[in-house]
Order: C-alpha cells, then sequence, then structure tokens
C-alpha cells in the first residue's frame, strides 16, 4: 500500500474509534436518564407519603420566628429536613439500594437522603457526559466530512464493499 492509503486508512480508523466512543458515551446518558427518572420518582413518592413538597416545609427561619413567643424551654433552632418535614423520620421504610438488587427496611429519612445523594451524583455524571458528547462530537466534525476528500460515490463503495470467497 502506498503511503497515502495507509494515512488514509489510519484516519478512517480514527474517525470510526471516535465515533464509537460518542455512541457508547450516548448509550449512558440515557441509561443516567433511567436512573434520574426512577430517583426522581422515588423521592415524589417519598414526599407524598410525608405529606410535604419541595416548598411546602418551612425554613428553620421560620420555624424560629414561630416558637420565640412560646415556652423558652424549648431548643431555639429546630432542624427540619425539607422531604420529612413534621413525618416521623424513624418510619421505617423499604428500599431497594441503587445498582442492586437488595431491598432493606431503612428509617424513612436515611431512605430519602441516600435517594438525594444519588440524584446528585447521577445528575453529575450526566453533564460530564453531555461534555464529553459535545467534545467527541466536536472533534469528529474537525476531522471534516470524507466528501470533502473522497467523492461520495467512491465513499459508498466503499462502505458497501463485502469479501466474496474466489
Amino acid at each position: 500500500m502506498d503511503e497515502s492509503m495507509k494515512q488514509f486508512q489510519q484516519s478512517l480508523v480514527e474517525l470510526e474509534t471516535e465515533a464509537e466512543h460518542l455512541l457508547l458515551a450516548r448509550h449512558q446518558v440515557v441509561e443516567n436518564d433511567k436512573i434520574r427518572n426512577g430517583n426522581r420518582e422515588a423521592l415524589t413518592a417519598l414526599r407524598k407519603r410525608a405529606r410535604t413538597t419541595r416548598t411546602s416545609v418551612p425554613s428553620p427561619f421560620e420555624s424560629i420566628m414561630k416558637d420565640i413567643g412560646r415556652s423558652a424551654s424549648k431548643p431555639l433552632v429546630k432542624e427540619v429536613c425539607a422531604t420529612c418535614g413534621n413525618h416521623d423520620s424513624d418510619e421505617r421504610t423499604w428500599m431497594m439500594f441503587p445498582g442492586s438488587d437488595v431491598f432493606a427496611s431503612i428509617p424513612f429519612h436515611a431512605a430519602h437522603t441516600i435517594l438525594e445523594t444519588d440524584q446528585e451524583r447521577v445528575d453529575y455524571e450526566a453533564k460530564k457526559l453531555q461534555s464529553y458528547i459535545k467534545e467527541k462530537s466536536f472533534l469528529i466534525s474537525e476531522k471534516g466530512a470524507l466528501a470533502d476528500k473522497i467523492s461520495p460515490g467512491v465513499l459508498r463503495s466503499l462502505v458497501a464493499l463485502t469479501d466474496k470467497p474466489n
């Protein structure tokens, strides 16, 4: 093979490798979206069970201001979980741990805390994958379309090549 054909073959191999990495990253984005939606649904179910929404639980400042006029024997700062609200946080709930097939009965507060931290992790990975996809797409487009190096007819024949036994 002459040098230009070896160079052309090498550029095709590199382009194919980059495209394969791009497709794998897109597949991983789809898988992360499935996990993220599952976590979102589970958190919504826990909020319904606790009868709270993201904005319905008063902030610690609001609870302090409400309790100031009352007896001084209560602690001034009362920790209020945004998901639990006034729900009994020690109540046990069943949960399947992320990435496994193990069910366990754990406290309500621990269940939603695990789900929220997993949701943050999956969100971070999704953003990282999106930037990776952008980078790979840009790299593939920077390598240029093959049509400017060879004619579309020749490219079509290269794609349609099949090995025939003699």
